[in-house]
C-alpha cells in the first residue's frame, strides 16, 4: 500500500485520559481534507453502485435514508487505505488500552431532503462486547446540525450497556426508552474524525439540506474481547471475527 493516510496519530495522556473519562475523542484534521473529498466520491461511488444514484442520495423517500450503510470497498481505492491504515489501528489500540483488531467498516450516509433522525443508542446494543469496542467516525464532508451531524452524550458509557428497544421508525434499530438531556452536536469539518465507545450514546438529527451527508465509520475491538448476540456467546472475536474484511473488485448489491 501507499503512504499512510492519517495526518498524525500519537495521542497524548491528556487526549486519552479525556476519551476515558466522556466516552469520546474528537481529532480534528486527521485526514486532509483533499483526502476527505476523495474519500467522498468513492463513498458516492458505493451507493451508485448498489442502485442508489447522486441524485436518489438527495432525496429522502424511505426509512433506510436514515442511514445508508456498505461494508464494500474496491482494491486499490482510498477507502482501502483508510481501512488498512495501520496508524488508525494504533489510535484504536491506545484508546483501549491493548493490541486490537478492526471489527468492521461502514459508510454513514444520511440522504438530504428530509433523511431521518438516527435515533440515540450504543453500538454495543446490537452485537454485545464484554470488553472495549471502540467506533472511529469520520466527516467527508462539514457536519452540522442542518444536515444531521452525530450528537453524543459525554460519559454515557459509564453507565454499562444500557437497556434497548426497537425505534419508533420499526426498521431493526435500536434505540434507548429515554433519550438523554444532556448531549452535544459534534460539528465537524472535512477530514474531522470522532473516537467514541461502544457503549456512549450517540444518534444524529434528520439531514434538511438538499445533499447527502456523507460519512464513513470503522469500528476495532480489544483483542481478549469476546461477543455475544441475542444471548448466544459468538467467542473471541479475533479468532472468530463476524465479518469479511476484504477489498472486492467491483462493488455488487450481492455483497451486502
Amino acid at each position: 500500500m501507499s503512504e499512510e493516510i492519517l495526518r498524525y496519530w500519537d495521542l497524548s495522556a491528556n487526549e486519552v485520559r479525556f476519551y476515558d473519562t466522556y466516552g469520546y475523542l474528537c481529532l480534528p484534521g486527521l485526514i486532509s481534507a483533499e483526502t476527505a473529498a476523495a474519500l467522498a466520491e468513492e463513498v458516492v461511488a458505493v451507493m451508485a453502485a448498489l442502485g442508489v444514484s447522486r441524485e436518489q442520495l438527495c432525496q429522502a423517500s424511505t426509512s433506510k435514508d436514515k442511514l445508508r450503510q456498505s461494508r464494500q470497498y474496491l482494491a486499490g481505492s482510498q477507502l482501502e487505505r483508510l481501512v488498512r491504515s495501520e496508524a488508525l489501528l494504533a489510535i484504536a489500540a491506545r484508546l483501549m488500552g491493548g493490541a486490537s483488531t478492526l471489527y468492521m467498516p461502514f459508510t454513514a450516509v444520511k440522504s438530504g431532503g428530509g433523511g431521518g433522525r438516527f435515533h440515540f443508542h450504543q453500538d454495543n446494543q446490537y452485537t454485545r462486547f464484554d470488553g472495549p469496542g471502540i467506533n472511529i467516525w469520520f466527516a467527508l464532508m462539514e457536519m452540522k446540525p442542518e444536515n444531521g451531524c452525530l450528537q453524543m452524550a459525554p460519559a454515557s458509557h459509564l453507565r454499562g450497556t444500557l437497556d434497548s428497544i426497537e425505534s419508533e421508525d420499526l426498521d431493526g434499530h435500536r434505540t434507548v426508552a429515554l433519550e438523554p438531556e444532556d448531549f452535544l452536536p459534534l460539528r465537524m469539518m472535512p477530514g474531522d474524525a470522532v473516537a467514541f465507545t461502544r457503549l456512549t450514546l450517540h444518534g444524529s438529527g434528520a439531514n434538511s439540506s438538499d445533499q447527502p451527508r456523507l460519512g464513513y465509520a470503522l469500528q476495532f475491538h480489544r483483542d481478549d474481547v469476546r461477543a455475544s448476540s441475542n444471548g448466544i456467546d459468538l467467542g473471541l472475536l479475533k479468532e472468530s471475527p463476524r465479518y469479511e474484511i476484504k477489498p472486492v473488485a467491483a462493488i455488487s448489491p450481492a455483497n451486502e
